[in-house]
């Protein structure tokens, strides 16, 4: 006979009734449920117990009050900067070499390079634009119309062409061939970018605006497509010195790539190494031309009169050098240095770039070029310009050539997760329905007995911890090794057995919630510690961003805000359970609204998490949770009250955000700006569609989430040989379970449906939750006695006497 639970944090079976009778919600009785007890009152009077939706208001008040403490504190202390006077400098000079990658740096090969990164800033740049159909890389015209827009541009056309030479006009200028039909192009794209922003501006502000070449005309032109000085090289251009804003272009790279024929799919062939070598030597020497005819400070021009430029005493040239397209048929990261003044004031010192639009170090994107040239020259950049200013990290002592391979490992490390991101889903996807089936077999069958169900509750808590050892993953280099596939699955398995470890090396190793408290712990803490830091561990992860499609930098994913909430509303639930087998009902309350409004907060908080989306999902999961922890009842009149709590909460957090200085906003304040700006439906359009394509495109995933469901629903919560359902059981022995586990279900539908990652979101979300659930209810069924009829024993032998 199987014995009763005697470990600590368990609630006992009832004596009588079939087990599992916990997944049916049932009216409080008076007099003998706990949930009674805790909302009636120390008298038990029914008169004293607040009503359904008097606690679903008290419920999310304590919810939004934890989740806004010090929101105004943190904003409040000054939202605008002063105006501090600056030096600006003479000229800003922007060098396009599109194509150009870190490991096409040598210091023999191209000196001039080379110097520029010993004399500056320096980072890998991320180059998204709009892309030609059916295609990912930038091509590069769509890289130059997104420094002349400060947006996402791109142009018409399947293939990618070299920019068309510029027209003379009368009054000695240029313009571009063929502007109306970009513009037009880019007014129907989903960003629709304004062309000419840089040039418009400068031009406006009084200063002489030069392009060399025919790329450097198609950032440099105004909003009409019109240049005032264009040349076909540097030395046409002649003396420097008058001109406050020079682009140049060294299309080499560019020129060797499409000039190589196309391949039968209308594809450049790719370069040689060869080909590749010398192309990126001859851009070097256009740098070289460029640099060896720069202006010492101080011999600019006086500004004339008509000029609204806000100049102070110049302090010389600034050199801002991109990479902005591709040259292959994969999207790369390529080169960004910035040598000069900038726009603090003091030069850019020798080491990393970064922005906050990217809060990474060593990382920008192509926007932030636009930005850094329209601060610097002085002036203030339209809504229109998404990108932020280049910063300075901290002087680096470290060689060039070390900053070169470690920005070069960065570029390697966005390749090889784009080569294995598709075949780890793959795996990741087919092992885990694999192992839900054979689950299925233990728990419905009852074959293998119970080594089966010991082996079954090992791998379903090593599963649950996958998803957070994918990020885990980024602490080793796997990238680097000789076979990155294996390396990314063994490294992953690796951190995850390190956890299953530690949630089995415990005493609570034998409660039914002790294992997936741990696991669900370590998830919720190490994503949020990871946010708080800085969002390192997301950064080319397979589940995480991938700077070279320039989606997002920093903050909470997608992917990431479903494990990080599943594991937060689990955890809370394995925490509460502990505490209310104690008698603590109201500390495990406290304890599960203070951190989940903590969680909450830290998801919208534009320093951390950054999400738009994810709180109100979020904040409605914890809401659902807490009340059916309390003894309530959910209904649609609470799930909107608390679905109302959340935008309030994230539209509070993001207007906070847009009253900061324009420069400091995330893309929270931001949206915030496209709201007043009538641009709103614009970026809710663009994400519904995201969500839509991933939903129907990504077929693996949607067949995920569907087995997942079905395991849960269809194997753990119906009877199986073992007696009533495994899920039944779990609940009975931890009630707190059952809330834990829809809270947790109705943060990712909620989160599904807001979010552009669409059926990810779910997926992501049930990897954590079915696994850990499945652990907690294999382990219910070791620790309950089996309720199935046992096999009939032998009729007793009659004790009558025997008839006469």
């Amino acid at each position: 006979m199987a014995s009763t639970p005697r470990g600590r944090g368990l609630a006992r079976p009832a004596a009588t009734g079939t087990p599992g009778t916990a997944t049916r919600p049932r009216r409080p009785r008076p007099t003998t449920t706990a949930s009674a007890v805790a909302v009636r009152g120390s008298h038990g009077s029914k008169r004293n117990r607040p009503t359904g939706f008097s606690r679903t208001a008290l419920v999310t008040v304590s919810l939004l009050l934890a989740a806004v403490c010090g929101l105004l504190g943190a904003f409040g202390a000054g939202t605008a900067s002063a105006s501090v006077a600056r030096v600006l400098p003479e000229r800003v000079v922007v060098i396009g070499v599109p194509g150009l990658e870190w490991g096409d740096l040598d210091p023999e090969r191209t000196p001039n390079l080379w110097r520029l990164v010993g004399e500056g800033g320096s980072a890998s740049m991320s180059t998204r634009a709009v892309p030609p159909p059916d295609r990912g890389i930038t091509c590069p015209v769509a890289g130059w119309l997104t420094v002349s827009a400060g947006q996402r541009a791109g142009a018409p056309g399947a293939g990618c062409a070299l920019p068309r030479t510029p027209e003379a006009t009368s009054d000695g200028g240029a313009s571009v061939p063929g502007w109306d039909e970009l513009s037009a192009f880019n007014a129907t794209t989903a960003y629709r970018p304004v062309l000419g922003q840089l040039g418009r501006l400068a031009a406006g502000a009084g200063l002489k605006v030069a392009a060399v070449g025919p790329g450097a005309a198609l950032a440099a032109a105004d909003t009409s497509g019109k240049i005032a000085k264009y040349a076909a090289n540097i030395e046409e251009l002649g003396e420097l010195s008058p001109y406050g804003l020079i682009v140049v272009e060294a299309d080499d790279l560019a020129r060797a790539w499409i000039g190589g024929g196309l391949t039968p799919d209308g594809v450049p062939v790719a370069m040689t190494a060869q080909t590749r070598r010398e192309a990126v030597a001859r851009a070097d020497r256009v740098v070289g031309a460029v640099l060896d005819r720069l202006p010492p400070p101080h011999a600019a021009a006086t500004p004339t009169s008509e000029s609204t430029r806000p100049q102070e005493a110049g302090s010389g040239t600034t050199v801002l050098l991109g990479g902005l397209a591709d040259t292959s048929a994969a999207p790369h990261l390529h080169v960004a240095i910035a040598r000069g003044p900038s726009p603090g004031g003091g030069p850019y010192p020798r080491g990393y770039l970064t922005a906050t639009s990217t809060r990474q170090d060593g990382l920008v994107a192509n926007t932030d070029l636009t930005a850094t040239a329209i601060d610097l020259l002085g002036l203030r950049a339209p809504n229109g310009v998404v990108g932020r200013a280049w910063q300075s990290q901290e002087p680096s002592g470290e060689p060039v050539a070390a900053t070169v391979r470690r920005l070069a490992d960065d570029d390697l490390a966005s390749q090889v997760l784009r080569e294995v991101r598709g075949p780890f889903f793959a795996v990741f996807v087919a092992v885990q329905i694999l192992f839900y089936l054979l689950a299925a077999v233990a728990i419905r069958r009852g074959w293998g007995g119970s080594r089966a169900l010991t082996a079954v509750q090992v791998v379903a808590v090593v599963s649950g911890a996958i998803a957070v050892s994918t990020f885990l993953a980024q602490l080793v280099p796997w990238w680097s090794l000789p076979a990155p596939m294996a390396a990314v699955i063994v490294t992953i398995l690796g951190f995850a057995c390190v956890i299953a470890g530690v949630a089995f090396a415990g005493p609570w190793r034998t409660h039914p919630l002790g294992p997936l408290t741990v696991v669900a712990a370590i998830t919720s803490t190490a994503l949020l510690a990871d946010v708080m830091t800085g969002s390192v561990l997301q950064v080319n992860a397979v589940t995480g961003y991938e700077p070279v499609t320039g989606g997002r930098f920093y903050g909470f994913s997608n992917i990431a805000f479903a494990v990080y909430s599943a594991g937060t509303i689990l955890a809370l639930a394995g925490t509460a359970q502990w505490l209310i087998s104690r008698g603590r009902r109201g500390l495990a309350l406290a304890v599960c609204v203070a951190y989940g409004g903590l969680a909450v907060f830290a998801d919208g908080w534009p320093a951390w998490g950054a999400d738009f989306g994810g709180v109100p999902a979020f904040l409605v999961g914890v809401a659902v949770f807490v009340i059916l922890l309390a003894g309530g009842r959910v209904s649609p009149v609470k799930l909107g009250l608390a679905g109302l709590a959340g935008v309030l909460l994230i539209g509070s957090i993001a207007v906070a955000d847009w009253r900061r200085p324009a420069d400091q906003r995330t893309h929270l304040g931001a949206f915030v700006q496209q709201v007043l700006d009538g641009e709103a439906w614009t970026v809710v359009g663009r994400k519904f569609g995201a969500m839509i394509g991933v939903t129907v495109g990504n077929w693996s995933l949607s067949l995920l989430t569907l087995v997942a469901l079905a395991f849960l629903f269809l194997v753990l919560d119906r009877p199986s040989r073992w007696g009533a359902s495994a899920l039944g059981r779990a609940y009975a022995l931890s009630p707190a379970l059952r809330a834990g586990l829809i809270g947790a279900l109705a943060c990712a539908l909620i989160g599904f449906l807001m979010n552009d990652s669409g059926i990810a979101i779910p997926a992501m979300a049930l990897t954590v939750a079915v696994p850990l659930t499945l652990a907690a209810s294999v382990r219910a069924l070791a620790l309950s006695p089996p309720s199935t009829p046992g096999r009939s024993s032998t009729p007793a032998a009659s004790t009558a006497p025997p008839a006469p």
